[in-house]
């Protein structure tokens, strides 16, 4: 790896971790036995990438999920379904960023939308009272506020346009391939951080 000035993290698997599993079991035991086919870690289709891209609203989503999946479940049970793949923010990885800050300007991007932000904002707020997640990073990019969402090449070049970064010289970390991908098609230099590794084994 050449040298790098500037690190781009993603949060989920990263920083938060994710059970992608909890909310596709948690779909079908609400009776929507192929929710695998409509979002995974590695595939969203076009109702949950507007949701990422904050085309739709929350209510949009609900009724429109309703319609796609021939149910009639409440906003707060697919809602709640949606949320169980979220899980906790591991203090060590965050005392970890804390001190790789001091080192580097640091900037997050993460697919998300705003059920999910509201949800694992209050869940870090409730571990972590005195603290602010955002704070922790130069900039914190969602993908439902900047309208453009990984692994799409331009997504990261916004962000790099956005901050004044040089693609060459800025590290994006995540734990999906395709979002790697699309990173290093932006001209970025990239960490796959997955198989159980998590940023305490960075050499970093």
């Amino acid at each position: 790896m050449s040298t790098f000035k500037n690190i781009l993290f993603d949060l989920g698997g990263i920083f938060l971790n994710i059970d992608y599993q909890k909310t596709e079991q948690a779909f079908i035991d609400l009776g929507v036995k192929d929710f695998g086919q409509l979002f995974s870690q590695q595939f969203s289709n076009t109702l949950f990438e507007s949701l990422e891209t904050g085309k739709i609203t929350p209510n949009d989503f609900y009724e429109t999920f309703r319609k796609e999946t021939n149910t009639t479940l409440s906003n707060e049970a697919i809602q709640h379904a949606w949320n169980a793949m979220l899980l906790d923010f591991p203090e060590e990885r965050l005392l970890w960023l804390e001190r790789i800050a001091q080192q580097y300007p640091v900037y997050l991007f993460s697919n998300t939308n705003l059920i999910h932000y509201q949800s694992f904002i209050k869940k870090f707020e409730q571990t972590f009272p005195q603290s602010s997640f955002n704070d922790y990073f130069r900039k914190a990019y969602y993908s439902h506020e900047l309208g453009l969402r990984k692994p799409y090449p331009k997504s990261y070049l916004k962000i790099m346009e956005l901050e004044n970064l040089d693609p060459k010289e800025t590290l994006f970390i995540d734990d999906t391939p395709k979002n790697i991908e699309g990173a290093q098609e932006a001209g970025l230099q990239t960490i796959l951080l997955n198989n159980g590794r998590t940023v305490l084994d960075l050499g970093l």
